[in-house]
């Protein structure tokens, strides 16, 4: 028998469909004098459940871990997301899929990112298609994944470009959920059903397939632009 994936998911929340999907979960909200941990709360926004939707429905066999971090607003922050990856490292994930981005750098993520990797956690993060990058994404050895409307639902790119180095699917299940967050989800649902059939695969292992089997190489053209 195969070892159990499990895939951790740093975003809104799930719904309470995916609930037998979901193996641990968390929330960490900020208080005036520091964070709050308690359990998890109804997706507020969607964006988590439409996530979580995108790589289970590329690999049935995965469980998540999820670190709910966004609010009603949809409003989050480093030390949020930072406490929430240093939580999903605890509950032995293979793979973290953060789709979401802060403008600024911040040492305690920059932290929390590194210390994952250390431990041979892949990151999987979501990179705006234009304009300046943002964090998690744009720290060394966090793969920067965006959208891209030439791929189909099982199909991804592999960049290689300043913006991002892969990108995926951008069409959802979910109403007004789309864009770099499904296609970041997306790719980490093609990574997660790839470990699922080879456990034993290196991050480096992951990362060659995915160059070797991307559908398109290098950004879309874009012509009368």
């Amino acid at each position: 028998m195969k070892p159990e994936l499990r895939i951790g998911v740093v975003d809104s929340g799930h719904s309470a469909a995916q609930r037998v999907q979901v193996i641990a979960g968390r929330r960490f909200s900020l208080l005036e004098d520091g964070l709050a941990e308690s359990d998890l709360r109804d997706d507020p926004l969607g964006h988590g459940s439409a996530v979580i939707e995108a790589i289970g429905r590329r690999a049935p066999a995965a469980v998540f871990c999820v670190g709910q971090v966004f609010d009603q607003r949809g409003v989050t922050s480093a030390l949020q997301i930072a406490s929430a990856i240093d939580w999903l490292v605890a509950q032995d994930v293979r793979l973290i899929n953060l789709s979401l981005g802060l403008r600024q750098d911040r040492s305690l993520l920059r932290e929390a990112c590194a210390a994952a990797v250390a431990r041979g956690i892949l990151l999987c993060a979501s990179s705006p298609a234009q304009g300046e990058g943002v964090y998690p994404a744009n720290y060394p050895q966090v793969l920067r994944v965006t959208g891209d409307a030439r791929c189909t639902e099982h199909e991804w790119s592999w960049l290689n470009s300043a913006q991002a180095d892969f990108a995926a699917c951008v069409h959802g299940t979910y109403p007004g959920q789309s864009g770099a967050s499904l296609g970041c989800a997306a790719l980490s649902g093609h990574i997660a059903s790839f470990l699922v059939a080879h456990p034993d695969a290196s991050n480096e292992h992951v990362i060659e397939w995915l160059r070797e089997n991307a559908r398109y190489r290098g950004p879309e053209r874009r012509f009368g632009a």
